[in-house]
C-alpha cells in the first residue's frame, strides 16, 4: 500500500498572517468547511491569543463537527493554551523556538528553559485531552543535536507528532534531506514539517522531507502565508501523488475550486503562471502545443486539468496554429470552410504581431466578418450616468437596450468603475455570468491617457474574455463588460 501522508492546512492562521489579509469568523468558517470537503486531516483556525474575534472565529470552527481535527497555535506559555481550551480546539500546535538566534534574541531565554517548558505545556495540553504537535521554529537553523533531545523529550512527555520549521526559508532540499533523515533515525512519533518559500524551495523542500521520513506536511492554499509565503497545499499534494504514488485523503478535483475560492475571500490575487491553479496553467496558445494536445494530452500536461478540477484552454495570439483558431471557432459554434478558416488565421496572426491580445469577441468578430454573419448586439449600452465625490457614495445609472427592450438600472459601488458594473449585472440579471477577472492597461500617457479595459466573464463552464478602449475608463469598463455579455447572450441564442 502507498504511504500515507497526513496535511495539515494552517490557510487560517500562517495563511492569514499574509500582510492585508484579514479574515472574518464567518469567512474563516467558510473556508474551514472547504478545506474540511476538500479531505485536509487538520486544520489550524488560528492563534487563540489573537483577538475576541480570532477566537470566536475558533470557536465556530471547533463547534461545526468537522472531520478535520481544529487545532489551535500557542506559544510556550500555559495562557495560550487556556484560551485555546476555552474554544474547544481538539489540539495545539505548539510552536517553540530551538535556534540560538531566536533563544537568544527573541526570548531572551536558554535551551534548558525551553525544554522544561516545553514538557511542562505537552504534559498540560494531554492532562487536558488535547492532541499536540510541537513545531520548532527556526528548526532549520537550530543544531540537530538539541533538536533530537527535544524529540526524545516530547516523545517521552506523549506529543503526537514533532514538527521541524524551516521558518526563514533557508533550506534547499538537499540540506532539508539531510537533516529529516537524522531526525527520522531517532523518531518514533511522526515527523512534520512546516516550510516557507523566502528562496523559492518551499514545495520543493517539503517533497524532499516526505522522502527523507517526514510523515505530515503544514500547507496553505495558494501558497499563503507571511512574506513569501508558506508551502503550496495543491502543488505539495499533486508532487507527492503525481511522482512518487503517496496517499492523502484529499480529494484533488477540489484544489481549483478552494484556490478560487480563497483567492476571492482574501483579496490576494494568484498569479496566472502558479503550478496546479494557475489561469495558465492549463492554457496553450503555442500552435505546436495545441497540436501535440489535440493529438494526446499528456504531450504538453504533465497532469489532466479534470483531475484537478480545472479546465483546459486555448487562447490565440501571435504563437497561435491553425488547429487552435479551427478549434475555438468551433466552440463558437460556427462551421468555417477551410478558406475561411484560413483568412481568419491569417487575420489572427496579423493583431497578433501587432502586439494585440486576441479575446475570444475579436475573434467572433473577424469570423463572423469572414463568413459573411451579421454580428448582432443583443444589449447596447444607451445611456451612463456616475456621480461620485467625498461626500457620495460611488452610484452609477444605466440605460440599456436588450432585445429591443429598455432595461434602466441604478447600483453604488466601492467607486465608480464598480458602481456601473454593479448596475449592467442587475439590468442583465437574467443572464447566466460571472466577472472574474478586470484589468486595466494604459496605451498612452498623461492625463488624457487611453486605456484598454479587458475582462473575463465566466458563464457557465465557459470563459469570455472582451476589451474596451478609450480616454473614458469608466465608460472603456463598461463597453468591455456589453461586448463580453454580448458575446454570451449570442451563444445563448444559437
Amino acid at each position: 500500500m502507498a504511504t500515507k501522508i497526513f496535511v495539515l492546512d494552517t490557510t487560517l492562521r500562517d495563511g492569514e498572517q499574509t500582510p492585508g489579509v484579514s479574515l472574518s469568523p464567518e469567512q474563516k468558517l467558510g473556508i474551514a468547511k472547504a478545506l474540511d470537503e476538500l479531505g485536509v486531516d487538520a486544520l489550524e483556525a488560528g492563534a487563540a491569543i489573537t483577538s475576541e474575534g480570532e477566537r470566536e472565529g475558533i470557536k465556530k470552527i471547533a463547534k461545526e463537527g468537522l472531520k478535520a481535527d481544529v487545532y489551535s497555535f500557542a506559544r510556550i506559555l500555559k495562557q495560550d493554551i487556556d484560551l485555546a481550551l476555552d474554544c474547544d480546539v481538539d489540539g495545539i500546535f505548539l510552536v517553540a523556538p530551538t535556534s540560538d538566534l531566536h533563544i537568544k534574541y527573541k526570548l531572551g531565554s536558554s535551551r534548558e528553559a525551553v525544554l522544561k517548558s516545553v514538557i511542562e505545556l505537552v504534559g498540560y495540553c494531554r492532562q487536558h485531552g488535547l492532541k499536540v504537535d510541537v513545531c520548532c521554529e527556526d528548526g532549520s537553523r537550530s543544531e540537530p543535536a538539541f533538536l533530537l533531545k527535544v524529540l526524545k523529550a516530547v516523545e517521552q512527555a506523549k506529543a503526537d507528532r514533532f514538527t521541524l520549521a524551516d521558518t526563514v526559508g533557508a533550506l534547499t532540499p538537499g540540506r532539508m534531506s539531510d537533516l529529516v533523515k537524522v531526525l527520522a533515525k531517532k523518531a518514533k512519533i511522526p515527523l512534520g514539517v512546516h516550510c516557507h518559500d523566502d528562496l523559492g524551495m518551499a514545495t520543493a523542500n517539503t517533497v524532499a522531507a516526505v522522502r527523507s521520513g517526514a510523515r505530515a506536511v503544514d500547507v496553505t492554499i495558494n501558497g499563503l502565508g507571511e512574506r513569501a509565503g508558506n508551502a503550496s497545499l495543491e502543488e505539495v499534494v499533486m508532487a507527492l501523488k503525481t511522482s512518487y504514488g503517496y496517499s492523502m485523503n484529499v480529494k484533488t478535483e477540489r484544489l481549483s475550486a478552494i484556490s478560487d475560492m480563497v483567492e476571492r475571500v482574501t483579496g490576494v490575487p494568484v498569479p496566472p503562471n502558479k503550478a496546479i491553479v494557475g489561469e495558465n496553467a492549463f492554457t496553450h496558445e503555442a500552435g505546436i502545443h495545441v497540436d501535440g494536445i489535440l493529438k494526446k494530452p499528456e504531450t504538453y500536461e504533465l497532469i489532466s486539468p479534470e483531475l484537478v478540477g480545472a479546465r483546459r484552454r486555448f487562447v490565440l495570439g501571435k504563437h497561435v496554429g491553425m488547429k487552435s483558431v479551427k478549434k475555438m471557432v468551433e466552440e463558437l459554434d460556427l462551421k468555417a470552410t477551410d478558406g475561411q478558416l484560413a483568412e481568419i488565421f491569417k487575420q489572427v496572426k496579423f493583431m497578433g504581431d501587432k502586439g494585440k491580445r486576441v479575446t475570444n469577441v475579436d475573434l467572433e468578430a473577424i469570423a463572423g466578418q469572414v463568413m459573411g454573419i451579421e454580428q448582432k448586439r443583443l444589449i447596447r449600452l444607451e445611456e451612463l450616468v456616475t456621480v461620485a465625490g467625498n461626500k457620495f457614495t460611488p452610484t452609477a445609472s444605466v440605460k440599456l437596450v436588450i432585445n429591443g427592450s429598455e432595461v434602466v438600472e441604478s447600483a453604488t459601488g466601492t467607486g465608480p468603475v464598480d458602481a456601473a458594473m454593479n448596475a449592467i449585472r442587475k439590468a442583465t440579471k437574467d443572464v447566466p455570468f460571472e466577472l472574474v477577472e478586470y484589468h486595466v492597461d494604459a496605451i498612452s500617457g498623461g492625463s488624457d491617457a487611453l486605456v484598454r479595459i479587458m475582462v473575463k466573464l465566466k458563464s457557465k463552464d465557459r470563459i469570455i474574455t472582451s476589451q474596451g478602449t478609450g480616454a473614458d475608463i469608466i465608460l472603456a469598463s463598461v463597453d468591455a463588460m456589453v461586448n463580453g455579455l454580448n458575446s454570451i447572450m449570442a451563444r445563448m441564442s444559437r
